[in-house]
């Protein structure tokens, strides 16, 4: 019976191929804007949580905040109010893991005939560790490097292929602000930060040797940053609390008083943009779903149409003992019928659109499976809310006037 009814929609369909194929192509339009849409905002979600695994987990951002000398006030990081015994003293609390200093600076790295300009930051050996960053050939940072002020240097991913190109660079020795050092390693690629700084064009050195060899300190045991792990990601609260208490009371910022130091929580920040990401990705799909809505209207319309013009082949068949529903499951067939193939066409436009502007733009699209079944979901149930009253309007034709119908 089903099969029959089937058979008797897709020859009424062959039947007005034109006006068919015009019907369809609302919903083909609809359901590829859908696929596109959610395509690039799962792309964007994705690049997203990459971007958030490279930083590393539970994370914190000290560095140093205004500073004011003989009564001039000075800018953010203009001079360093932090330093290596505050690092010591923060890393004793309870909530904090570990924490790592830093000393960036930017500078010139020569290897021969070849400089580049690139970040050079001076840190400890737990940095890479608090960064989940691995080493690609040769070896981390040793305290034994920190101890002696050691010139030795991991190069980042960029730096190593500007300089070396396919060679390997461990064991020679490149030049940073004319001073030789050695290449100890070299780091795992990372890809950028949300800033959009490349996390690779980076050198590391020992904390000790960027500060008396490379950049010079005009603050002893001073500190621009740190870089600081909570215990967990459910203390993340309570130690930015316990390192503004601590810092506050070690710098003797009275209460009222604005802070010399700003604490950054990357993890909330990084969380944040992903949300936000996840609501764009939202909002494009249900900005595509209107396209769909208006594709059904196309299929209501066209099918109102159809049954007024099959008025009389529906008298016909109510004559010779056709049902109510049958006829009614007929018109609902065709509906179902135009929707999915326009779902199927539009499928593949959208997943097409997809891999053709993330080939040619460079924007991360993803198509994901779920995406595909919503659709012909939806595409089935918009046929199915559509059709239903052209179908019904069909169904409750009376037979004689049907049948005088012209």
């Amino acid at each position: 019976m089903i099969l029959a009814i089937l058979r008797e929609s897709w020859l009424a369909m062959g039947a007005n191929k034109l006006r068919t194929f015009l019907t369809m192509l609302g919903m083909v339009i609809g359901v590829g804007a859908v696929i596109l849409m959610l395509a690039i905002g799962q792309g964007a979600q994705v690049v997203v949580k990459q971007t958030i695994a490279t930083l590393g987990s539970n994370l914190f951002f000290v560095m140093s905040s205004f500073s004011t000398t003989s009564g001039v006030r000075s800018g953010t990081g203009s001079a360093p109010t932090l330093t290596i015994n505050d690092a010591n003293a923060v890393q004793e609390l309870a909530t904090v893991m570990d924490v790592a200093p830093l000393q960036p600076g930017s500078a010139q790295v020569v290897y021969g005939a070849t400089n580049w300009n690139t970040q050079v930051y001076g840190t400890t050996p737990s940095y890479l560790t608090l960064r989940e960053w691995q080493i690609d050939r040769g070896e981390p940072l040793s305290e034994a490097d920190l101890r002696t002020a050691a010139r030795v240097a991991i190069l980042g991913h960029t730096v190593a292929d500007r300089l070396f190109g396919d060679d390997d660079p461990v064991g020679q020795t490149i030049r940073i602000r004319n001073a030789p050092f050695i290449v100890t390693g070299t780091l795992a690629p990372k890809g950028q930060s949300f800033d959009g700084r490349d996390q690779d064009d980076t050198v590391i050195v020992p904390f000790t040797t960027a500060q008396r060899k490379i950049f010079g300190s005009q603050f002893p045991n001073s500190v621009r940053m740190m870089l600081v792990k909570g215990a967990s990601e459910a203390a993340m609260p309570q130690a930015e609390q316990d390192m503004t208490a601590l810092l506050r009371e070690r710098h003797r910022i009275q209460e009222g008083q604005e802070p010399d130091f700003i604490i950054r929580n990357m993890s909330a920040a990084a969380q944040a943009q992903a949300q936000a990401t996840k609501v764009m990705s939202t909002l494009l799909g249900a900005v595509a779903c209107v396209s769909l809505v208006v594709g059904g209207i196309g299929i209501m319309n066209i099918m109102l149409v159809s049954v007024t013009e099959r008025t009389r082949e529906i008298g016909i068949r109510m004559a010779i003992g056709a049902r109510r529903r049958d006829i009614l499951t007929q018109f609902l067939a065709e509906a179902i019928i135009v929707s999915v193939l326009g779902c199927v066409l539009g499928v593949a436009l959208g997943v097409g659109i997809a891999m053709a502007a993330s080939s040619a733009t460079g924007v991360y699209a993803e198509v994901t499976t779920w995406s595909v079944v919503l659709s012909f979901a939806v595409a089935a149930a918009i046929g199915v809310f559509f059709g239903f009253y052209p179908a019904r309007k069909a169904a409750n034709l009376k037979p004689i006037e049907a049948l005088r119908y012209q």
